[in-house]
């Protein structure tokens, strides 16, 4: 029960009286009422630490009234968190309709088998949006986009991938409640997000992930009327099995994508996909006729306008010398691929590590099979560095065949140093997204 300060009352009569104030005086210039200020003054009802420096400034009381009645209570500041806290697990299920729950456990309730009991709980509901907000809310999170790929030519699918599904899931959300004229955008928006991360769940060696987040962007894309993504998933199932050594489901799948593709773009993609699986049987013939088409298509492709973000690579400056070189290798003619690849690696901005140490790659594959030995292992140990920040498993496939084939030179004083970062750089693979459940 609160004390009533009687003494608080008996000194604001003093000093109102002193001043000429009567209390509806006082009660004018502080803006409570006379009952109010007569109730403080008798001591039956208790002053509010506010109303007590309003008297001191009506009445030049210098803060000695204040200093009378207990000051207000502070909430004690949280003690800084430990070291266990700080690791606690958490979880953040996300809904289609953009409801989310957050939940957070504490680790030491988890021992014998049993759940672990709960920390903290939080859902979260979907946006209520007004009209014109989705509109105004798209360009932040198309710039929040173009800013994740440029992270994920940075870091690896551990940092990236978590921030896509996220924005994916907001957006997903979003659509729920946007306006009609603005859902298509909103899903179309949501489905680059699904594809990108449905490449970093590639790039972390995880096919089956990589497929699901892909039938999942095709899915937006085809609610907010863009069939054309499901074409462009043709091509990237068809690298799924480029990696993994199957040239017939990648030429199948390449043309597949070709027919189905409106754009040509899209078109001149698949083209360049099929001439890699050709390239990987050594069909020379065939591969050159996919490249040439894959060429002329490339070069008359409109320019994309912005709207949406634009599909497949953006980082290399020449993806068809890129990919002419990576086939003509896969052919047996490395000084073919060396000469197409040539100075493009100066091409790429430093700050694209992916693009780089594909590229590079590629490269110092190349010029260790003709016999360029300093320069391929010049170019090998910037991979080698690359792939230790990206954590790419598609480029680590690569980084393999080339350690193989610096190995054919044991004794080469330069291969001796670099094949211990190459060691480095095959052995940082993590754990990337798995199939979800």
């Amino acid at each position: 029960m609160q004390r009533i300060p009687v003494r608080f009352g008996a000194e604001l009569r003093r000093r109102r009286i002193e001043a000429g104030l009567s209390l509806g005086g006082l009660a004018s210039l502080i803006c409570f009422s006379k009952g109010h200020l007569s109730k403080i003054e008798r001591g039956v009802k208790a002053p509010s630490h506010d109303l007590a420096q309003l008297c001191d400034s009506a009445l030049h009381a210098g803060g000695q009234l204040s200093s009378l009645i207990s000051a207000p209570e502070r909430s004690t500041p949280a003690p800084p968190m430990t070291e266990a806290e700080v690791g606690t697990p958490w979880t953040l299920r996300m809904q289609a309709g953009g409801e989310s729950d957050f939940v957070a456990f504490d680790p030491a309730s988890s021992g014998g088998g049993a759940m672990p009991s709960t920390i903290v709980s939080w859902s979260l509901a979907p946006p209520l949006l007004e009209s014109g907000e989705t509109n105004s809310a798209l360009p932040y999170f198309r710039n929040v986009f173009d800013e994740f790929r440029r992270l994920g030519q940075l870091f690896g699918p551990s940092v990236v991938a978590q921030l896509c599904i996220a924005a994916t899931s907001a957006l997903r959300g979003m659509a729920h409640q946007a306006q009609p004229a603005h859902r298509d955008v909103v899903l179309r928006l949501a489905s680059r997000f699904a594809e990108y991360t449905g490449w970093m769940a590639q790039e972390a060696g995880s096919d089956a992930a990589s497929l699901w987040w892909t039938e999942q962007a095709v899915q937006l894309a085809a609610d907010g009327g863009d069939d054309e993504l499901a074409a462009y998933a043709l091509i990237r199932r068809a690298e799924l099995a480029l990696y993994s050594g199957d040239s017939v489901a990648t030429v199948q799948l390449a043309r597949r994508a070709a027919q189905q593709a409106r754009s040509v773009r899209i078109r001149g993609l698949a083209a360049q996909r099929e001439a890699q699986g050709h390239a990987l049987v050594g069909d020379r013939d065939a591969c050159r006729r996919a490249l040439d088409r894959g060429a002329e298509l490339t070069a008359g492709a409109v320019t994309p306008d912005g709207t949406d973000p634009v599909l497949g690579s953006i980082h290399l400056p020449d993806l068809t010398a890129f990919v002419a070189g990576w086939c003509m290798h896969d052919l047996g003619s490395p000084a073919e691929a060396v000469t197409l690849l040539g100075d493009g690696l100066d091409a790429i901005p430093p700050e694209s590590r992916r693009a780089r140490a594909r590229y590079g790659a590629r490269l110092a594959l190349a010029l260790a099979n003709v016999g360029e030995i300093e320069q391929a292992c010049a170019i090998a140990e910037l991979v080698a560095s690359h792939v230790a920040l990206i954590d790419s498993a598609t480029i680590r496939a690569d980084l393999l065949r080339l350690s193989r084939a610096l190995n054919r030179w044991p004794k080469n004083p330069t291969v001796r140093r670099t094949l211990p970062h190459l060691a480095i750089g095959l052995h940082t693979h993590r754990t990337g997204p798995g199939t979800p459940a």
